[in-house]
């Protein structure tokens, strides 16, 4: 019998994210900038800035900026809109450089916003400077400053790097086709350098969790409580795949510091506390609104959750979650990424972790005889679960 993750194909684009490389005059990777796709067959970039910069962030919490970008930068594009709002606070400041674009005015709210932005450890970088560039105000904000070489003449591009690069700014050269202008930006005082002739972007691929809007819309009305239930919470990420697996990537934040890792959805809320869960729970669920509903790995990962929850009172399993455990057993089908790459950096506990690799390995865990059953019940594998009923 084929198991959930054999059965499921889908026909539909799958979007995912595009990175390409900026690197030093010695070519040394230094950070990615990243693109969203919406058909990743076909190449094709969201036209939308606000939405892809939403499917952006969002993503990034599903795969995490180690697995995109191997630990370096992440340059990201922003709107107006988006510099505005919070965002970007689902992101580890120090890993996170926001790209402000040259159609955002360097009004009062947008200086703020840097203001705010910088002071926090985000990095930001004005994109495709030019001379005269209505964004000066925004300059002494910026550690990098992006100017299109195939739109800004040489000369131009000399005078600029003279007049704003400096330890704590770096000019970067877009559009950097071929040796020759790679030379040049050099010349031209150039530090930082991006395009084709290095790479073109290449797609990371991770399937999204689809998200569930009733539960989404249930949350969001939870939270909005006078006074907040925990306890309801608890059960409506429960229900949530996707919310569920985008709070463990969140607990890892740097920006967190958390030095123990959870061991249920009960105390990651405890550790977030009620105003921070309020605050993630808002942010997290505008980004995800409007996904498809859950689809059969989904429903799968949540039977196999309910079903661990349920025997848990029968059998031995030490302090771990093993709703966690049923949850999190499809998540690498889910994603389409390796489990090991998929848990890497989530704070879970060493057994579960250990668990969820094992599985794809073979190796036994003290948790193996219940991951077994679990698979066993699901396959229909009546004279396993006899067995088991009978010891």
């Amino acid at each position: 019998m084929a198991t959930p993750a054999q059965a499921v194909s889908s026909e539909k684009p799958i979007p995912c994210i595009a990175r390409q490389p900026i690197l030093t005059a010695d070519e040394v990777v230094v950070g990615y900038e990243l693109f969203f796709r919406e058909d990743a067959e076909k190449k094709r970039f969201s036209s939308d800035g606000e939405a892809a910069t939403s499917a952006t962030i969002d993503m990034l919490n599903f795969m995490g900026l180690g697995v995109l970008c191997d630990g370096r930068l992440a340059f990201i594009n922003c709107t107006h809109h988006m510099l505005l709002s919070d965002y970007f606070a689902l992101l580890p400041p120090n890993d996170v450089v926001i790209e402000i674009q040259e159609n955002v005015p360097a009004d009062k709210d947008v200086i703020q916003a840097c203001q705010r932005l910088k002071q926090e450890g985000y990095s930001i970088a004005l994109d495709n400077f030019v001379p005269d560039d209505p964004r000066a105000a925004l300059i002494p904000y910026a550690r990098f400053i992006k100017v299109d070489t195939s739109k800004v003449l040489s000369q131009q591009s000399a005078v600029l790097t003279g007049r704003y690069a400096n330890e704590d700014c770096r000019l970067l050269a877009q559009k950097v086709e071929t040796r020759l202008q790679f030379v040049t930006a050099c010349k031209n005082g150039f530090t930082r350098f991006q395009g084709y002739f290095f790479r073109h972007p290449e797609n990371m691929r991770a399937r999204q969790i689809p998200a569930n809007q009733a539960t989404y819309v249930r949350l969001l009305t939870a939270v909005s409580k006078a006074e907040v239930d925990f306890a309801e919470i608890e059960a409506l990420i429960k229900h949530e795949p996707s919310l569920c697996y985008r709070l463990l990537r969140y607990l890892n934040s740097p920006l967190l510091g958390l030095s123990s890792p959870v061991q249920s959805i009960r105390n990651a809320l405890t550790l977030l506390g009620e105003r921070e869960t309020i605050r993630w729970i808002r942010m997290a669920t505008t980004l995800v609104m409007g996904q498809e509903k859950p689809s059969d790995l989904v429903l799968s990962s949540l039977v196999r959750a309910r079903f661990c929850e349920l025997i848990a009172p029968r059998v031995e399993h030490g302090n771990s979650d093993l709703f966690l455990m049923g949850m999190l057993s499809l998540i690498d089908s889910i994603l389409a990424v390796p489990i090991g790459m998929v848990i890497e950096e989530l704070c879970l506990a060493p057994d579960i972790k250990a668990q969820l690799i094992s599985a794809k390995t073979g190796k036994k865990t003290p948790l193996s005889p219940i991951y077994e059953l679990m698979v066993a019940r699901e396959v229909g594998d009546w004279e396993r679960l006899r067995t088991w009923e009978n010891s």
